[in-house]
């Protein structure tokens, strides 16, 4: 069977992404970081493993307090995170994603961080925190 290939650009184009393999985890977080990253009022995410991003991502990133995040150098536009305490995976937004009608989230993290007037109607799993062992745990 053929490893599955997802793709991702940034919005001008300059900075594509080929991805080897299915995320290790697809969840939306509510944490105000992110928001504030990728603009949107939540944030979804497909995390793939960091070898089947190896070389992809710009040389420059911004490190802050245990999180690596990589923008497209041309337009800005967020490409992925990596965070210390979710060893070995690369956050991608779903936005940027071509194949993100196929993504469905499957968790919320950061839930005790969301928007009070936002309101996702789905029964998915729901963490007041980071989720960590879940998504390190979960596939899709």
């Amino acid at each position: 069977m053929p490893s599955e290939t997802f793709t991702a650009r940034c919005y001008c184009g300059a900075t594509r992404l080929s991805i080897q393999g299915p995320p290790e985890t697809v969840a939306y977080c509510h944490c105000t970081d992110c928001r504030r990253w990728t603009g949107g009022p939540v944030s979804a995410f497909a995390a793939f493993a960091e070898t089947a991003m190896a070389g992809q991502l710009p040389d420059t990133c911004l490190q802050t307090g245990g999180v690596r995040r990589w923008t497209c150098p041309a337009c800005g536009s967020p490409l992925g995170a990596a965070f210390d305490y979710l060893e070995g995976q690369i956050y991608v937004p779903l936005g940027i994603m071509d194949q993100a009608e196929t993504l469905a989230p499957t968790l919320h993290s950061h839930h005790g961080s969301r928007l009070p007037w936002l309101h996702i109607a789905d029964d998915l799993p729901r963490s007041e925190g980071t989720a960590r062992d879940d998504l390190l745990g979960s596939t899709s």
